[in-house]
């Protein structure tokens, strides 16, 4: 049984970091000691110096001929248990789509705690120093095999977003994949592709750094000013889904404009938009940098238009300036989607990644968002990324009395519905490259993220000095040695100094909704220690060896998997929640483990 004594001794090793991380929170959110700016300094030191040399003090001084295996059996045959059992559920079950992102999520959630920075001083305390040399050896797994594995999911899983994206229809006929050296990520818009067809109608594939990564990264100044008047500009979030951020346009502003005579140049207006007749939109990437400012000047495009082929003076020609971007679901390899009307629109491509789209309106708009019966309007069509896709024109003419706009598409230019659509497009969708190829693809984004973090050297390098070290009885020279421990030591501290400070520029506590983040906490407190109970008890682990396993299942959620997250944008709401509050209940859940497990003999 545990005694008061015991609570005391635990508390006394882990509340001091909680003291560092409270103290980190209350200096942004309370005090305004620290910026954001600031923030990300203290938080980078943490990531390059403070935890790659903690890992590397915590493994050298490890002795690996002493690791326990069945120990180390029963942690990796949970791991194993938890990603059968997801292939599973996926494959038996109706997981929301897309299912490998929610494979991913709760395999992090239920097999990778913060074993580093709470598990080793929190074990010590419970069962003694043997319990840190156990918590150490899960720590060199992990940083070796399981975050790799968890790289390689991710970026699985980038490599068939960007194939699915850029070749919909000819991934299959794909046979070489070729990386240039500046590409360090196929996630988030960072990489486009280019191809060329071989003899044999094979496809040869480059896959590039994308223009707009290059641009975030060479252009930060901020965009001269546009010279046109009574233009709106809206910024659209960059992303796989972009959301629009709030504008003040409207509808019945638009048909304001195109349904009436051409505005006078003076700046009133009978309206309360600034659009004009003639408005130009600059779609501004979050991945790259607003386009410079247009010298269009509007007396001299309507006498052009004039002087050029007649038209039909009861259609207004609505002309934008569209700019790309590579992080949306058409590259910039591939075009972004421009509308060619068959009435007579038409499309231009600009220099510099710019669209010029001109398209021939109706003088007599519908009114009140109803639609004309015996109106003769042009179907759009879109092409992008090999597939062309119709949109009905009266549909698009009827958006707002409809509450979706219906999409059809085929191979051959038929149209389709309902199932038979749903299953083509899944077709097309599940076309991938041979193994062989995506697999190389993969290896090699995985070991360019692999060389450029710190934790990888940290961990081969110390566990490579401890293989020799308890080898043959070499001691660290005492100037390596305590060049070392004067940041290691404080390795602890900044590693919840920087959670602190994390948690203080979140905005919420819990990011992912209440629902969810009770599911997420389930997973990681409840799920997690059991599955682990069951691989424990399936390798014959018994005694103090099968409650430390449990409590280190039981700690809260890693850190890596969270960052992770965050830079392939899966679900990072639900590990931001499960860091931040699972880090807050986490001891008490701890101590309830320890009390309870206390009572079995």
């Amino acid at each position: 049984m545990v005694s008061l004594h015991d609570l005391y001794t635990v508390l006394a090793a882990v509340v001091p970091l909680y003291v560092a991380m409270i103290l980190a929170y209350g200096s942004v959110r309370w005090w305004g000691i620290f910026t954001p700016d600031q923030c990300s300094g203290i938080n980078r030191f943490v990531a390059i110096f403070a935890v790659p040399l903690l890992s590397f003090h915590f493994i050298s001084t490890n002795d690996p001929y002493q690791m326990n295996l069945r120990f180390l059996a029963a942690d990796t045959l949970q791991k194993l248990l938890v990603l059968a059992l997801l292939a599973a559920t996926s494959r038996l079950f109706a997981v929301p789509s897309p299912r490998l992102d929610w494979s991913v999520t709760l395999f992090s959630l239920s097999t990778l705690p913060n074993t580093l920075v709470m598990g080793i001083p929190l074990l010590i305390a419970m069962y003694g120093p043997y319990a840190g040399s156990l918590m150490v050896q899960v720590v060199v797994l992990q940083c070796i095999i399981w975050y790799t594995l968890l790289l390689f999911l991710f970026e699985f899983r980038a490599a068939r977003v960007l194939i699915a994206d850029q070749f919909p229809d000819t991934a299959a006929s794909i046979t070489s994949l070729r990386v240039d050296p500046d590409v360090v990520s196929l996630e988030g818009g960072r990489a486009g592709t280019e191809s060329e067809v071989a003899a044999d109608g094979r496809l040869r594939v480059t896959v590039r750094r994308s223009s707009a990564s290059r641009r975030s990264t060479a252009l930060l100044a901020t965009p001269r000013p546009s010279n046109l008047t009574g233009a709106e500009i809206y910024s659209v979030s960059s992303s796989q889904n972009p959301t629009p951020r709030g504008s003040n346009f409207n509808h019945a502003d638009f048909f304001a404009v195109v349904g009436g005579a051409p505005p006078p140049p003076t700046p009133a207006r009978a309206h309360g938009s600034s659009f004009g007749a003639s408005g130009h939109y600059s779609l501004q990437s979050s991945q790259g940098p607003t386009p410079r400012g247009s010298s269009f000047d509007e007396h001299s495009r309507t006498a052009a238009a004039d002087a050029g082929a007649p038209h039909s003076h009861d259609a207004k020609e609505l002309h934008m300036f569209v700019w790309s971007s590579s992080a949306s679901p058409v590259s910039e390899a591939s075009g972004f989607p421009v509308f060619n009307g068959s009435t007579g629109a038409a499309a231009h491509l600009h220099a510099g990644g710019a669209k010029e789209i001109r398209m021939v309106v109706p003088a007599d708009p519908p009114q009140n968002g109803s639609c004309k019966e015996n109106g003769d309007y042009s179907a759009a069509a879109a092409r992008g990324g090999g597939k062309t896709v119709e949109l009905d024109g009266e549909s698009a003419q009827c958006e707002a009395q409809k509450p979706t706009t219906k999409l059809r598409s085929s191979p051959d230019g038929m149209d389709m519905d309902g199932a038979e659509e749903d299953a083509a497009g899944r077709a097309r969708r599940q076309q991938m490259p041979p193994a062989s190829v995506m697999t190389r693809l993969i290896l090699i984004m995985v070991w360019r993220k692999l060389i450029r973090n710190p934790n990888t050297y940290s961990s081969l390098i110390g566990l490579t000095w401890s293989l020799v070290a308890f080898r043959w009885h070499i001691s660290m020279p005492a100037i390596v040695e305590k060049s070392i421990s004067i940041l290691s030591d404080a390795g602890l501290g900044m590693a919840m100094f920087s959670l602190g400070l994390f948690m203080a520029l979140q905005p919420s506590i819990i990011a992912c909704g209440n629902s969810v983040a009770v599911v997420s906490m389930a997973v990681r407190f409840l799920a997690g220690p059991a599955i682990t109970a069951a691989a424990s008890a399936a390798v014959g682990l018994r005694g103090t060896l099968f409650k430390v396993a449990i409590v280190q299942a039981a700690l809260p959620q890693g850190i890596v998997p969270f960052v992770f997250a965050k830079e392939y944008n899966v679900h990072p709401a639900i590990l931001s929640t499960a860091v931040i509050f699972g880090m807050l209940i986490a001891l008490p859940i701890t101590l309830v483990y320890y009390a309870v497990l206390g009572l079995v003999h």
